[in-house]
């Protein structure tokens, strides 16, 4: 292995669940911290005032366009940051921050907020509400191999992010919003006979939002949150099956890095 890359979390609009899910690999952070990466930015964790330059850029929550200092921290991220990568369904697609509007007591006036796809270029998109612990694990794990390993470890790693930079593709795309929801699957699952009734996305929506019906998710439009959870949970979505082969080899790769 090579010397270790630098890694920032970078906290917009949001409700510090994706930073908790981070914490919650427990000894794997640990892991990570002691052989893999170095934390040289995060709000919570680090003392340190100012958008460092990185290697990777975790960054959480959405973007208030009401506020300067928020737009300017996320242009500054992507300025500084070689990969950026957005974490969570709020940075990835908006999430509930969509709904939020301004007036309460004691705070800015904030009333429009936008996934940080809608002001830089994203590099990979890790949605959901919040992630889970293992998958960001996983991230972070590889980004390293893609940076630091060796050719073997960066074509892995490569494969193993594709997907993941696909969404992020998917989102900037002229021709397609940058937000998510249930009609996703719709359109580019059930719609095009590729649902198997296998119930994977209404065990991942947070807000209960689909239920099976006949063998096949119902959408509640109404209490959908848009945060790309199912779409991203669904086996016959984004993810490349050609993938699949190389599952054994991936997965050896991320033991063997954190049994170090």
């Amino acid at each position: 292995m090579a010397d270790k890359i630098t890694v920032g979390h970078v906290h917009m609009s949001g409700c510090t669940g994706c930073l908790v899910s981070l914490a919650d690999n427990y000894e794997g952070l640990f892991t990570i911290l002691d052989n893999y990466a170095d934390l040289v930015y995060c709000l919570t964790l680090a003392d340190v005032r100012e958008i460092p330059k990185m290697d990777v850029a975790l960054v959480e929550g959405s973007v208030c366009i009401n506020d300067p200092h928020s737009v300017e921290d996320i242009k500054k991220t992507r300025e500084n940051a070689t990969i950026v990568v957005a974490l969570g369904g709020c940075a990835a697609y908006g999430n509930i921050t969509r709904f939020s509007r301004g007036g309460q007591w004691n705070q800015v006036g904030h009333e429009s907020f936008v996934p940080i796809g809608d002001l830089i270029d994203v590099d990979v998109y890790l949605p959901c509400c919040p992630p889970s612990p293992e998958s960001i694990r996983n991230v972070c794990v590889m980004a390293y191999l893609l940076l630091k390993g060796n050719a073997d470890q960066k074509a892995l790693a490569g494969e193993y992010l594709k997907p993941l930079m696909a969404l992020a593709k998917r989102g900037s795309d002229a021709n397609r919003s940058s937000d998510a929801c249930g009609c996703d699957l719709m359109y580019d699952v059930i719609n095009q006979g590729l649902c198997m009734g296998c119930g994977t996305c209404a065990a991942s929506c947070p807000v209960k939002a689909i239920t099976m019906e006949y063998g096949k998710p119902n959408i509640d439009r109404d209490m959908c949150i848009k945060c790309g959870s199912c779409y991203t949970a669904c086996p016959r979505s984004f993810f490349s099956m050609d993938l699949t082969s190389k599952f054994e080899s991936i997965l050896g790769a991320i033991d063997a890095a954190m049994s170090v």
